[in-house]
């Protein structure tokens, strides 16, 4: 199979997979009993954040059951479309994909109960089976896509996912990411872990779909098993070196025969994989002094291998981890920061913490129930756990969104709204636009010293493996100690600044002629986005002109300075009476974008001019005139001058006192009468009712009201291109 037929195949697959998810109304939310004194935070809460996270982290077209109101689709021309970013940047990788989504799935598999009561096990899934979609895309048979996305271009770009792809062409000259392949058992070897472990998950309530994740397990896991190699990765060497591949082979094999029941897998750890583990330094011994994690998942292998086979050995092997990482063992012992926190290094010392404590629940339920170990280990989970929510000296939390007191520059793109590609602004981070809600940061050094910056990656980055273990351990918090939903989250965010706004000055004026300089500027983030047909209107009343006895065809209306070739200005156009205006067009609007310091804002400047001769023209009593800048170096924000999206007022007030908050309103009916899309009314949605409503968008057709409320596709009672975009989605499924 070429590379083109295994893109389209994988596509197909992706599409049929995500089109089974269907959003379930929204419950009434439970309250779980309070089970231990250790419910010192609401966990359940926790949970609603952390999955809130996996949301914005979605890449491509957004599932409809995604609750983050200021993200909208991107990076729609991807080899394969979904999946998660994988931090606070927007590279995809398999490998970390795959890795968390293992982690999740083992989560519910051990507390599904917990999820089950806290009335989230169907948002969990439904966020499970994001990113395994997407994995299941990147298994292209005879190898897998492992990265889409170049890192290079990525970190040097400050910006938001869906204006991503428009800095991209003007930087790159491409409208596609590249992608990278490879059979690499790191790799593979992962994605068939998670892939087994989402089997798990949807075999009683999605039998079909748990049946193409086994299939899909089976080719990664053949592919793996097959290759016993790594470091074919070139494109990721700078984020994700793999330093071994046997654990992953150890970690799948376990899931694998968990999935299938098939002694093979477990025979195959015993004769090839367990040889080839990590040893203690200098030592025989096998390894237990480091920590799960996207690169070394031996710990979790052991852990899954003692449950598999019941083995002694290595259940007493895995306990050696615990003992490492609570009251040493063997002479050696994990650091602790003076508050409490096992340190394990500067790097996600947090999602270490969290992913082992993760693992003591699991190992203290399964392995030691009953035992003072077991006690022990569950002390040491809840204790690293509520670490994180503000146990600490500091009182502070580290997950985004949670307490009182968290941190406020977290290392995300997306979420900061920038627009100019800058975080920061003589020195000092900018306001983020937005709450990335249930995000746990990297987390202090060893000293217990946070530094709330940025760029202080180690302790600010936040990315889907530190959320993983993280949130696996919340299902068995929820399940042992309670806790409630939020009923009002998220919450409606309001913009923080205007999106869109015109600044605009008076260059000259004399008694023939009105110069003007205007800064149209974009700076939108709920959601960040383009305007394909961006425009502005200047209105100036011609009554002295008409007074004179000229008429509205003597007037001049030119363009001197433009930054871009292609803005258009029109003839005067009467808006009521002997007001009239001129506008002003960019017919690609997406050269005004919030993705660079040169984009997001254009200059242009026109001219209004009578003949020389005349001597008429009076500026003063033009409504758009009025407030404006006394010169061009004092350009000043005004209302005055009104701006739009396709023809819908998105800015300023027009002379009549319209507003963009006065858009006309869809009329309600009742749902029974609804048909989403026939924007035509005759019983059928087809590419017609696409065609009417683009016409009736900009004013070339009218529809009926109902027609109105069928054409709402988003139902917020008001058509704008959203509509448009959404019927044009329809009618492609």
């Amino acid at each position: 199979m070429n590379l083109k037929a295994k893109r389209l195949a994988a596509l197909l697959t992706t599409g049929a997979i995500c089109g089974t998810i269907v959003a379930a109304p929204k419950s009434a939310l439970p309250q779980i009993q309070v089970a231990s004194a250790a419910n010192t935070y609401n966990y359940v809460e926790a949970m609603q954040k952390s999955l809130f996270f996996y949301q914005v982290q979605q890449s491509g077209p957004l599932a409809d059951w995604n609750e983050v109101s200021w993200r909208a689709d991107c990076m729609m021309n991807d080899y394969v479309t979904g999946g998660w970013f994988d931090a606070g940047d927007h590279i995809k990788f398999a490998l970390t994909n795959a890795y968390s989504s293992a982690m999740l799935a083992w989560g519910v598999l051990e507390y599904e109960q917990g999820l089950k009561d806290a009335g989230l096990l169907d948002m969990y899934r439904k966020n499970l089976q994001f990113s395994l979609d997407f994995l299941v895309g990147c298994d292209l048979g005879d190898e897998v896509v492992y990265q889409i996305g170049e890192i290079g271009f990525d970190h040097k770009w400050w910006g938001s996912a869906e204006v991503y792809m428009r800095k991209y062409e003007l930087m790159q000259g491409e409208t596609e990411r590249p992608y990278y392949t490879t059979k690499d058992s790191n790799v593979t070897g992962e994605m068939a872990a998670a892939l087994a472990a989402g089997y798990l998950v949807f075999k009683d309530s999605d039998p079909a779909l748990a049946k193409t994740y086994l299939e899909h397990a089976e080719n990664c896991f053949k592919i793996a098993d097959t290759t016993r190699d790594h470091k074919n990765t070139p494109a990721s060497d700078d984020m994700y070196p793999s330093s071994h591949f046997y654990d992953e082979l150890f970690w799948a094999a376990n899931w694998m025969y968990k999935a299938t029941g098939e002694q093979k897998y477990l025979d195959l750890c015993e004769s090839d994989y367990i040889p080839n583990l990590g040893k203690e330094d200098q030592s025989t011994e096998m390894k237990y002094t480091w920590g799960m994690c996207w690169d070394d998942v031996q710990q979790g292998g052991t852990l899954l291998y003692a449950l598999n086979t019941g083995d002694a050995t290595w259940k007493e092997q895995f306990r050696k981890h615990l003992e490492y990482w609570t009251t040493g063992y063997g002479g050696k012992q994990i650091n602790h920061t003076p508050d409490g926190l096992a340190w394990l290094t500067n790097w996600g010392s947090l999602r270490h913490a969290t992913t082992t404590a993760f693992m003591a629940y699991v190992a203290a339920d399964e392995l030691f129930s009953g035992t003072a170990d077991a006690d022990k280990y569950t002390q040491f989970a809840d204790t690293q756990m509520n670490y994180c929510f503000g146990d600490n000296d500091s009182k502070f939390s580290y997950v985004i969104g949670m307490g009182d007191t968290y941190p406020k520059a977290w290392h995300h793109r997306t979420s900061s709204g920038v627009w100019d590609d800058q975080w920061t602004m003589l020195g000092e981070e900018k306001e983020y636009a937005h709450v990335l809600y249930g995000a746990l940061v990297g987390g202090p050094g060893q000293s217990g010293a946070f530094n709330d910056k940025v760029n202080s990656y180690e302790n600010t980055e936040v990315a889907i493996d530190y959320n993983a273990g993280y949130t696996a351990a919340l299902c068995a918090m929820i399940q042992k100690y309670g806790g409630k939903q939020l009923t009002n989250f998220p919450p409606e965010e309001t913009p923080k600044w205007d999106e869109f706004f015109i600044e605009a000055a008076v260059n000259q004026s004399s008694e023939s002629y009105t110069e003007v300089k205007v800064l149209a500027t974009n700076h939108s983030a709920w959601p960040a986005r383009l305007i394909k047909n961006l425009s502005y209107r200047y209105y100036f009343d011609i009554s002295e002109i008409l007074a004179a006895g000229l008429t509205v065809d003597d007037i001049t209306v030119r363009i001197g300075y433009d930054e871009y070739s292609t803005t258009q200005i029109s003839k005067p156009i009467q808006y009521d009476g002997s007001v009239y205006y001129v506008e002003i067009t960019y017919p690609d609007g997406t050269v005004i974008c919030p993705s660079g310091q040169s984009e997001h804002q254009a200059e242009l400047q026109f001219r209004i001019s009578v003949p020389d001769a005349s001597k008429c023209w009076d500026a003063t009593n033009d409504y758009s005139f009025e407030g404006l800048g006394k010169s061009g170096n004092e350009c000043v924000k005004t209302e005055r001058i009104t701006m739009y999206d396709s023809g819908k007022l998105i800015y300023g007030v027009e002379p009549d006192g319209t507003t963009p908050d006065d858009n006309p309103v869809v009329t309600t009916t009742s749902k029974e009468d609804v048909l989403l899309g026939d924007v035509d009314c005759n019983g059928k949605v087809n590419v017609q009712d696409y065609v009417l409503l683009k016409q009736f968008m900009v004013k070339k057709a009218e529809i009926t009201a109902k027609g109105g409320v069928n054409a709402d596709m988003n139902q917020d009672r008001a058509l704008t291109v959203s509509d448009c975009v959404l019927l044009a989605r329809k009618l492609l499924s």
